[in-house]
């Protein structure tokens, strides 16, 4: 399950050990574990990580296949999250060091800055392969967070983009050894500790605004 560290001025979330992917409960941790880092109000900042050969594969489909009544309210929640982690007063960082597919890819994207793994992981949106199309707000997040051309390729093709290939389509900021991608990670977050605030908030909110009303419209 995730849980939550500190570096001094930096929160270190970590999603788990498995393929962390939305499994409601889950899902009910991250909510809990970003309420802690709102009851602070001192200058900070957040790097999302994980751990093993998984950041995130996405929505938990053999949770959700097995309660499909359930799937207009789990929905709300995804949309919710990354609704959250795309406006959060603070400036976030994700520690990228192994696969990042469908809905946890959507969830990197949510954050500010992008730090992968250079020379394995993919990142990927495979909702082409597997027969699940894009919410409204999931399309209005990817278009704005990519470039026109590579969200056309990533949302049509289902491509895998190796970290290297990321970095060159602007999907991530960087692209690093395994051993760098945590600590380039907070470095870039303990840079920018002094931003966090309604200010940056309202930044983020009217930036994204269409985004984040699409993402709550669901």
């Amino acid at each position: 399950m995730p849980s939550l560290d500190r570096q001094d001025d930096v929160y270190l979330l970590d999603l788990g050990d498995t393929e962390n992917r939305f499994h409601p409960d889950w899902l009910v941790q991250v909510d809990a574990l970003l309420d802690e880092i709102g009851k602070n109000d001192e200058p900070r900042a957040l790097v999302t990580k994980a751990t093993g050969k998984f950041w995130s594969n996405g929505l938990d489909l053999e949770w959700l296949f097995a309660h499909p009544d359930e799937y207009v309210a789990y929905s709300k929640k995804v949309h919710a999250l990354l609704a959250r982690m795309l406006s959060l007063p603070i400036v976030t960082v994700a520690a990228l060091q192994g696969h990042t597919f469908a809905a946890g890819a959507m969830l990197s994207l949510c954050h500010d800055l992008r730090v992968m793994r250079a020379d394995r992981g993919f990142w990927c949106l495979p909702e082409a392969d597997i027969n699940i199309p894009f919410t409204p707000g999931m399309s209005a997040l990817i278009q704005a967070r990519l470039t026109p051309q590579t969200a056309h390729e990533a949302m049509v093709t289902a491509r895998r983009f190796g970290g290297q290939e990321a970095y060159a389509r602007q999907i991530v900021d960087q692209a690093v050894s395994e051993a760098e991608v945590v600590p380039a990670a907070v470095a870039l977050a303990h840079a920018n500790v002094g931003k966090a605030g309604p200010t940056l908030e309202t930044i983020k909110t009217r930036m994204y605004a269409p985004v984040l009303a699409a993402l709550n419209e669901a």
